[in-house]
């Protein structure tokens, strides 16, 4: 038993394996609540971005002063503990062929803060509006409860979850709109953080999380798919050229983001199956996440792994024998939940994280070793150096230390990628940044 304890005791720090209050986290998401607040949603009829904003039961007015109604008396429960507001942007007819007259693009924004990083975030964000068969009707029933109330519903129900706990880093919970026209929402919000200068570590999309049954005929309520571009879209010409000596072509901030993701869920939630593709979003078609990942930050999707086209941007009908629609039967709640439980104790790991290495500096050549440096983070007890296989898409190897620069002896650094992480004293890392350095 002596030896067991000293295995896990690091400079006088007992780091634990697993986090029990992750456990509590996952058992603490309900597919109840979930359920009534997708059924509430799709109760506002439509909530095309361009629908009614005076009505106080039907159109996009109605649904987000719904959704801020939500995390207002989430806040209440946790002695204020979010800050609930509107962000907003005005659209134009000359901004775009889905836009059918001029409007605000309304997002709802629940901040709750971190207690010792208050200006770092990570982001959960579902979308508020909903769409019929065209995208320029916005007086049709458009129910939307897949796409996207149940992004909308778990961003939500995390809130609700989360909001029990402190964090060292900020938790933005966000529902966003004008999805469905342009990704309106996302860009004024991302533009919003650049301009306020936020510190992003990622945003979360969640963008149909509730369908279990694909159009293909498979039936999988454990799988679900990590959306992420390689690199970042605002690289430089000179980080551009530098990949081309030193690798890095699926190493960008948001697949580390997504790779954490992966890692995460095996760990604490081994029964499902996360997939982690290496594209921006499906192919030809785009999500919320986008606009941020344009600004440079970290984003990802995540998402149901079988969708169905019968039920998405469908006008309600039958015809030869198919029910076209997106509507409330047509919802797994069991794998709602799970896809929010998803989301909540990555939430929770990165918050509770500290920050990553901003600087991490790589040297080798023509040695039978790899040596790594790295800026100190404050709050760190120890690092992770990991590496991999050059094909593989995880990271397969690690080594704890407690210093900022380590020589991996035996270990030939072209035949593998490697990156750092900073480990805190309740054991939650960082993501994993790649290189951004080369030592002579």
């Amino acid at each position: 038993m002596k030896k067991l304890i000293l295995l896990f005791l690091i400079s006088g720090t007992t780091l634990a394996q697993t986090d029990s209050k992750i456990y509590d986290i996952i058992n603490a998401v309900s597919e109840n609540s979930i359920r009534a607040n997708v059924k509430t949603l799709t109760e506002f009829g439509t909530r095309n971005t361009f629908s009614d904003t005076i009505s106080n039961t039907r159109g996009i007015g109605a649904a987000r002063r719904w959704v801020k109604s939500e995390f207002n008396a989430i806040s209440k429960d946790c002695n204020n503990c979010l800050n609930v507001f509107y962000q907003k942007d005005l659209v134009t007819t000359k901004m775009g062929s889905r836009v059918p007259h001029d409007a605000y693009v309304v997002n709802v924004v629940a901040i709750q803060k971190g207690t010792k990083y208050p200006n770092r975030f990570i982001i959960m964000s579902g979308d508020i509006d909903s769409r019929a068969s065209d995208t320029m009707d916005f007086t049709t029933d458009a129910p939307g409860a897949n796409d996207n109330a149940s992004g909308m519903a778990g961003t939500i129900e995390a809130a609700k979850v989360l909001s029990k706990y402190k964090f060292e880093s900020s938790i933005i919970y966000v529902g966003l709109s004008g999805e469905e026209q342009g990704l309106f929402g996302g860009a004024g919000l991302a533009k919003y953080a650049k301009d306020k200068g936020w510190d992003i570590i990622g945003i979360l999309n969640n963008d149909m999380i509730g369908n279990i049954k694909g159009v293909d005929g498979i039936i999988d309520n454990r799988a679900f798919r990590i959306f992420s571009e390689p690199v970042p879209a605002n690289e430089t010409e000179r980080q551009r050229k530098l990949r081309r000596f030193y690798g890095g072509e699926v190493d960008g901030i948001s697949r580390q983001l997504a790779r954490y993701v992966h890692k995460t869920t095996k760990k604490y939630m081994p029964e499902m199956n996360p997939m982690m593709i290496y594209r921006l979003d499906r192919f030809g078609r785009g999500g919320h996440h986008r606009p941020f990942n344009d600004l440079g930050f970290a984003g990802i999707r995540i998402m149901e792994a079988h969708e169905n086209y019968t039920q998405q941007h469908q006008d309600i009908r039958t015809e030869d024998g198919i029910k076209y629609g997106d509507t409330f039967e047509h919802v797994n709640f069991p794998y709602a939940k799970k896809l929010t439980a998803v989301n909540a104790i990555n939430l929770a790991s990165l918050a509770w994280a500290p920050p990553a290495p901003k600087e991490v500096a790589i040297g080798g050549i023509v040695q039978a070793s790899a040596k790594l440096k790295w800026s100190k983070v404050d709050g760190a007890v120890g690092y992770k150096i990991y590496w991999r296989d050059t094909t593989s898409p995880t990271w397969d190897n690690s080594r704890f230390v407690t210093e900022t620069n380590f020589t991996l002896e035996g270990i030939v650094i072209d035949n593998f990628f490697f990156g750092i992480s900073a480990v805190g004293k309740n054991g939650h890392e960082s993501v994993v940044v790649f290189p951004n350095k080369v030592m002579r």
